[in-house]
């Protein structure tokens, strides 16, 4: 343990998203822009269900909350990478490294649940029109939005008190461009393997249960209007699940990846490429996709400027 408490005292480097220098300024503006279309599509979102009350309904107040969620999200990550391809040192204190690996896990977990429940929303609303209203209450609304937030906030904490206790030694070079566990774990003088079934049973948990319950409430949601026979609702029904899956499975295929194998089968390569799009394209899709495929947004969007 006095190895483990030398190692608080100590930076960590982020070798970033690619190790060639020359590269550093065009890779600086493209995050840039992605982080300020981010920033504008889920704002612009968040204002318009606020403003518009024909967007006062629980399926736009979760949508409203992931999009803040997103913007937390690629706010955590990003300012810190963008700021060291422009720097000489790309260290980050142990402390930072701890907060930002606690922030992360606590915004993943809680995007992740709240993307199911929003599944949850439109199979009742299509399912069960009738118990709409008491199901999905403003109170049911705000207790999803509490219980994600809550039990994400839990788990992540839990994974840091433990992770960060353990002893870092050797180069202490994150090979990543923020700090993750699996990014981590390559540094920890004990074997790990025990913590590693933990992240396994965390992230089938908090990712698999809800993708799982995303694709079987869609799956149902499809058959009911299908059966309805009706043209227009049919049409309406595919396109917003479909939207919603190109979102969650992106989200969650990406994250499934490197939160359940152990770091021996990881490629740093392949895994920054993969936390580019769990970390950062996913969250300036999302205001995007729901918004330009949904013609209650578009249409409230052209009320809003006249």
């Amino acid at each position: 343990m006095e190895t483990g408490n030398h190692s608080c005292g100590t930076d960590f480097t982020l070798v970033g998203l690619f190790q060639y220098g020359h590269m550093d300024t065009f890779l600086f503006t493209v995050i840039a822009l992605l982080f300020a279309a981010a920033l504008i599509g889920n704002i612009t979102l968040v204002h318009l269900i606020r403003l518009d009350r024909t967007l006062h309904t629980p399926m736009y107040f979760l949508l409203s909350q992931l999009s803040i969620i997103d913007m937390m999200y690629i706010s955590t990550t990003v300012p810190k990478m963008a700021a060291n391809f422009l720097s000489d040192t790309k260290t980050i204190s142990f402390l930072g490294c701890a907060i930002q690996t606690f922030v992360f896990l606590t915004l993943g977990g809680s995007e992740a649940l709240l993307l199911g429940f929003m599944s949850y929303d439109r199979y009742i609303v299509i399912c069960q029109p009738l118990h709409y209203p008491v199901l999905m209450s403003r109170k049911i609304c705000c207790s999803i939005i509490t219980s994600a937030w809550s039990s994400s906030s839990i788990t992540a904490l839990m994974h840091i008190i433990y992770l960060f206790q353990l002893p870092f030694c050797g180069s202490r070079i994150v090979n990543h461009f923020f700090c993750e566990i699996p990014s981590l774990l390559p540094l920890v003088c004990e074997d790990t393997s025990q913590y590693e079934h933990t992240v396994l049973l965390s992230g089938l948990v908090i990712l698999l249960l809800p993708f799982l319950a995303i694709l079987a409430s869609y799956a149902r949601v499809l058959v009911v209007v299908f059966q309805m026979g009706s043209g227009k609702g049919q049409s309406r029904a595919v396109s917003t699940c479909s939207s919603h899956l190109t979102v969650a499975s992106l989200f969650y295929i990406t994250t499934l990846s490197t939160y359940t194998q152990p770091h021996t089968l990881h490629s740093p390569g392949r895994d920054k490429v993969v936390a580019v799009i769990y970390s950062i394209v996913t969250h300036v899709l999302n205001p995007f996709i729901y918004s330009l495929r949904n013609k209650e947004v578009m249409w409230a969007l052209k009320r809003q400027m006249g």
